[in-house]
């Protein structure tokens, strides 16, 4: 029996793979948030309620883990990375601090980093492979900088102390359990639009930021922590990178239509509103996802358009009316 320490346990992907880790036998499940965990999960699993940041209260919370899926930091959307640049790395530089040096001090078998796309966000290859992160340029954004940090953390607590670890690159994470902002851009993409779009006057056309020729390869939170784990799991993957993705390029200017029709609007109705993006707006983004197949033998699996009605269903429940 394992006993895996889920940080950021109780957010949208953290709590896809708490319940996909709960699933399985093999695992003995602690979560360790600042935010309160709900029922299911206080229920099924040991709860820690720390700040990671802190070394001791990191180690208190590994203490007893053979395995460690660090997700604790700040995200969300790409006005989330304009409007706080310096407090997002600053957090998410400390969250690295801590965990992995109670990782090192715990003797943790495994150390599974969950990084993002944004580690690509001036790629030049497309389909881009997990071995352009040797030559994509660095990031613009706070964000992505602050996860590629995460990820040279990890290789050199490998190179120095022997830490093994897997790092997991998840797609534009979207699905139930993500809830839009008053402030367009600070959630990601697909809640923002949704709330746009159900709260739209009939006749009036969808706002998005840009031009809508962006491209975004959109991945279920299901799909991401099946990913997450199996990736954790296996022995091949001890001290490689994957990209956690679906496969379908597609533009946002298309993705807006699928959540046009997923809220019930007529088809003949749709138009968009153009907005004035951000300095930093990622133009592309498309990974190769053969690695994953090929060594864990996983692909994801839930259409965008499956994916994005089933989102659409619980925000109707979870928006105020």
């Amino acid at each position: 029996m394992n006993r895996v320490l889920v940080t950021g346990g109780a957010g949208t992907i953290g709590a896809a793979v708490v319940r996909r880790l709960l699933g399985d036998p093999a695992w003995e499940v602690r979560v360790s948030d600042q935010r309160e965990a709900p029922q299911w999960m206080r229920e099924g699993c040991e709860v820690h309620v720390g700040d990671l940041r802190d070394v001791e209260q990191a180690r208190m919370a590994t203490k007893g883990c053979s395995h460690v899926i660090h997700l604790a930091a700040i995200v969300g959307g790409i006005g989330n990375f304009h409007k706080l640049p310096h407090t997002l790395t600053e957090v998410n530089n400390a969250l690295y601090n801590g965990v992995v040096r109670a990782a090192l001090d715990c003797d943790v078998t495994r150390f599974t980093y969950v990084s993002s796309s944004m580690v690509f966000e001036r790629a030049t290859q497309y389909p881009t492979p997990e071995s352009h992160i040797h030559d994509t340029p660095i990031p613009r954004s706070a964000y992505g900088f602050s996860k590629l940090t995460g990820e040279v953390y990890v290789r050199a607590a490998h190179d120095e102390h022997g830490l093994d670890y897997t790092i997991c690159r998840p797609f534009n994470a979207y699905g139930p359990g993500e809830m839009p902002e008053d402030e367009p851009g600070i959630a990601h993409m697909v809640p923002d639009v949704i709330k746009k779009c159900l709260a739209l006057p009939e006749g009036a056309p969808l706002p998005i930021f840009g031009d809508g020729t962006q491209t975004r390869t959109l991945t279920h939170i299901d799909d991401i922590a099946d990913g997450i784990v199996t990736a954790t799991a296996s022995e091949a993957a001890r001290n490689e990178d994957f990209n956690i993705s679906a496969g379908d390029e597609r533009t946002v200017a298309e993705l807006a239509e699928i959540i046009w029709a997923a809220c019930g609007r007529a088809p003949g109705d749709f138009a968009l509103e153009h907005l004035p993006t951000y300095e930093v707006d990622v133009v592309r983004r498309w990974p190769d996802v053969s690695k994953a197949k090929d060594v864990l033998g996983w692909n994801a699996r839930i259409s965008d358009k499956d994916g994005i009605a089933q989102t659409v269903e619980w925000l109707r429940g979870a928006l105020p009316a």
